[in-house]
């Protein structure tokens, strides 16, 4: 369905508001294009990404950024209170969303000891109860960014028409044509990216390529299907409920940086004394 919809956008044509610049027809290929040159940066199963460096972690975190300010300078070139409203809460969401983003991505750096996401899922780690919860901790701050990103119940529900009630969707209510199939292919795109990120951090690595590659396709396939469930049986949370969940997840990630800090520092910093008293 959603596929069918983002082709039937495609073979329309957009309408300009007469109050709109330039900045609104360029935004929803800048929001397409960063999310799209993000997510060559993560490597899929034993697929090595197309673009690597160090430090690459920082310009996905950035590139995220871009394409949520573009579409909500987008939102608020319109002129439009119920737009402007859909900008001032995903600005809001945005605000608690990076920090989270940021502690999660430099717990898994101190965690692998790495900058660069190829990097960082090429390491084997060894099974360690303390890092395990580590990542659960992790994995559960990523959920929720994934989430809010692709504007998902219980944040946010993409099926609704209701001005008051929408943030990501009311955004769009003067995009159309091709620019209204680019951002829902954006925003599909984003919950894509972190699916398999998610999928990629705590599936193994196997001898068997192609079993890896399958494993981490189903692995995206469950959690779009747990993520249908969901939709299907819960309703979206008042607003205010919100920002709660988004603090919650900050904390989240700073007791995993916090706590990773303290046990994989301190164990590197006994093992550095024992080998220079023997190599003295």
């Amino acid at each position: 369905q959603h596929i069918y919809n983002v082709s039937l956008q495609l073979r329309k044509g957009a309408v300009y508001s007469t109050t709109t610049t330039a900045l609104f027809r360029i935004a929803p290929t800048v929001y397409l294009g960063a999310t799209l040159l993000a997510f060559l940066f993560i490597p899929i199963a034993d697929l090595e990404p197309l673009l690597s460096f160090h430090g690459d972690i920082i310009l996905v975190a950035y590139l995220l950024a871009l394409s949520r300010v573009a579409i909500i300078l987008a939102a608020m070139d319109t002129g439009s209170s119920f737009e402007g409203m859909g900008a001032a809460r995903e600005a809001l969401y945005g605000a608690l969303v990076e920090p989270a983003l940021m502690m999660g991505l430099a717990t898994l750096a101190l965690f692998c000891g790495y900058s660069s996401f190829a990097d960082i899922f090429s390491m084997a780690q060894e099974l360690d109860m303390n890092l395990t919860i580590v990542l659960l901790m992790v994995a559960y701050v990523f959920v929720v960014i994934m989430i809010i990103e692709a504007g998902r119940v219980p944040v946010d529900d993409p099926k609704t028409h209701l001005e008051l009630t929408m943030i990501h969707e009311a955004m769009l209510l003067d995009v159309g044509g091709v620019d209204l199939a680019f951002a829902l292919y954006a925003a599909a795109l984003k919950f894509m990216l972190l699916a398999a990120f998610l999928v990629t951090m705590f599936i193994p690595q196997s001898g068997n390529a192609w079993v890896h590659l399958a494993s981490v396709f189903g692995g995206v396939a469950f959690i779009s299907l747990v993520t249908g469930i969901v939709e299907s049986i819960t309703a979206r949370v008042r607003f205010f409920k919100t920002p709660q969940m988004l603090l919650g997840a900050l904390l989240m990630a700073s007791l995993a940086v916090f706590f990773l800090y303290a046990y994989v520092g301190n164990f590197r910093l006994y093992y550095a004394r024992i080998f220079g008293a023997f190599k003295n």
